[in-house]
């Protein structure tokens, strides 16, 4: 029987590779032909990915300005989609007692990482002709919660700079998009918000049976990615069956 060949779509970029959502969008992409660069910070992950999905690694702190030019230069003329997808939440104090260093990191990846990326990689998704941005918000950059200020803040920058760019960009051959999710079971998000506790950590997910888990979201990205270059998904929230709303979870 013949086999079918992937046709090649470009190249693609994905920060926050080396776990979670972004490995798992990592390998969609690489499934729907796109010649991927894992960055992340971490090496051993990401080289150990891109070799399973014949991608490119590239180490690369998105609050590092020279690793960022590093990133750049490593992608080179041309990049077809950017996956802005490297951010964090860090603890879960009410404003009065919160740590003013987490905040800062919250900010510094989420909003700052993000520019800092677009920024250095706009040309090269201006020069292909048809790119697209996808960054990764949340659903805690809608609704405000107790004891997520910090993050709910940093995330709500994400979605404002996704919205502000897609105004600047309106004559330019690049799609601005965000997705948005709810509860996503992944195995670091929660238990690095609290400082390595797992049992804090499984206790953000008991009893729900089905939580999003993060191919769930990588399809979504991988979907936004592929519409007809005149096809722009502004914003897709998605949020398990059993989320009805940040504070209203079905548990069984």
């Amino acid at each position: 029987m013949a086999t079918t060949q992937q046709v090649p779509r470009g190249r693609a970029v994905v920060t926050g590779a080396s776990s979670g959502i972004g490995e798992a969008t990592a390998r969609r992409l690489a499934a729907e032909g796109y010649d991927v660069i894992c960055a992340a910070r971490r090496t051993d992950r990401i080289e150990a990915l891109a070799g399973e999905i014949g991608g490119t690694a590239v180490q690369c702190d998105v609050t590092s300005d020279s690793d960022v030019a590093a990133l750049a230069e490593a992608v080179g003329p041309t990049l077809s989609v950017l996956v802005n997808n490297a951010g964090g939440a860090f603890g879960l104090a009410p404003v009065a007692s919160a740590d003013t260093e987490q905040w800062r990191q919250m900010y510094d990846v989420n909003v700052l990482g993000l520019m800092r990326v677009t920024r250095a990689l706009l040309p090269a998704l201006i020069a292909s002709g048809a790119g697209v941005i996808v960054n990764v918000g949340s659903t805690a950059g809608r609704i405000a919660y107790e004891g997520g200020a910090g993050y709910t803040a940093a995330k709500h920058g994400t979605k404002v700079v996704t919205e502000t760019l897609r105004l600047e960009l309106f004559d330019q051959p690049v799609r601005v998009s965000e997705v948005a999710p709810g509860m996503v079971h992944t195995e670091e998000f929660s238990l690095v918000r609290f400082g390595g506790d797992q049992e804090r950590a499984d206790a953000v997910y008991a009893g729900v049976a089905e939580p999003l888990v993060a191919d769930d979201v990588a399809d979504a990205i991988t979907w936004i990615a592929t519409r007809p270059a005149h096809v722009n998904i502004d914003e897709l929230v998605i949020k398990p069956r059993a989320q009805a709303a940040q504070h209203k979870v079905h548990r069984v």
